[in-house]
């Protein structure tokens, strides 16, 4: 992911999608039936196979920056999804119940990666459907979150790779579905997805993936840590565009992102100002967060 200047000094996003990793795409193969974003989205959204879904997002980013994709007024009203295109495994269980991550044994490093290849599946899923259900919204908006999801189905297809390597694939453990709960639970409001997704959840990844990072190169995985390392890096980004767009939806309703923020968090995840987090404050100042709201949400201010 790079990231590039307009001329106004805005910041935009300018994805290389390295599709050498994983499984490559021959676009030429890859044919879009539609020019409406919003249905392109949608079977994007709604495609099970990781394979598949991974070499359509691609496809789709590179019809958008072709200019062959638009919003359209005449697009299929928006439906509630309940659950999105994944394939039968893994097993969704409660949280509690997932499979036993860590480092000392292969299977629990497995484990342990699995679990972040499935936050980046269902990070692909969360990507296509704010370009699927909020509309009438900024063109910007929508190449925002297609680049965002073809980082993320870059990102999968690395780890999945990677977890192949160790004799394991997507699907051989369990998982939760706790991402894609607050989905369905801020699918009403873009103001609510924007804050509580990637500004809460995701932004989660910044504070703990250094520290997975230096235990996978103690175990003497460096390959996986650098992975890692690439998905910090391009997801500090990520974070950035929901903030971006969560500013964006305060000024259109005219609120205060500060108050509305943490009263979002109150609302959806009041246990965090019991939890006492710690977190990587230079990480998420560059994906704008303020300083007072990381006071708040540390417990150091109301």
């Amino acid at each position: 992911m790079h990231i590039e200047r307009t001329s106004k000094g805005e910041t935009t996003l300018s994805p290389t999608a390295d599709l050498s990793v994983g499984n490559p795409v021959n676009m030429n193969q890859q044919t879009l039936q539609c020019t409406d974003v919003h249905q392109v989205a949608w079977k994007c959204l709604m495609q099970s196979d990781p394979s598949s879904k991974c070499a359509q997002t691609h496809a789709a980013q590179h019809a958008w920056q072709q200019g062959q994709l638009q919003p359209s007024e005449q697009s299929p009203a928006v439906q509630r999804v309940m659950q999105p295109g994944r394939p039968p495994k893994p097993l969704l269980v409660p949280p509690g119940q997932v499979a036993k991550r860590g480092y000392h044994t292969l299977q629990q490093r497995a484990a342990l990666l699995h679990a972040l290849a499935h936050i980046e599946f269902n990070a692909i899923n969360l990507a296509w459907d704010a370009v699927y259900r909020f509309r009438g919204l900024p063109s910007a908006f929508y190449r925002d979150w297609i680049a965002v999801a073809n980082d993320e189905a870059r990102h999968f297809a690395m780890l999945h790779a990677h977890l192949q390597q160790l004799g394991y694939g997507y699907g051989d453990f369990t998982a939760h579905n706790g991402l894609w709960e607050m989905a369905v639970s801020t699918d009403a409001d873009l103001v609510a997805r924007m804050a509580l997704v990637p500004r809460v959840l995701e932004a989660r990844g910044l504070d703990v993936t250094p520290a997975i990072e230096k235990r996978l190169r103690q175990a003497a995985d460096a390959a996986a840590a650098d992975i890692l390392a690439t998905i910090r890096r391009e997801e500090v980004v990520h974070v950035a565009v929901g903030t971006r767009w969560f500013h964006y939806g305060c000024k259109q309703q005219q609120l205060d992102p500060h108050t509305t923020f943490l009263a979002l968090v109150r609302k959806h995840m009041p246990t965090i100002f019991e939890q006492q987090q710690t977190f990587d404050r230079q990480a998420r100042l560059q994906a704008g967060f303020t300083c007072e709201e990381l006071d708040a949400l540390s417990g150091q201010t109301k």
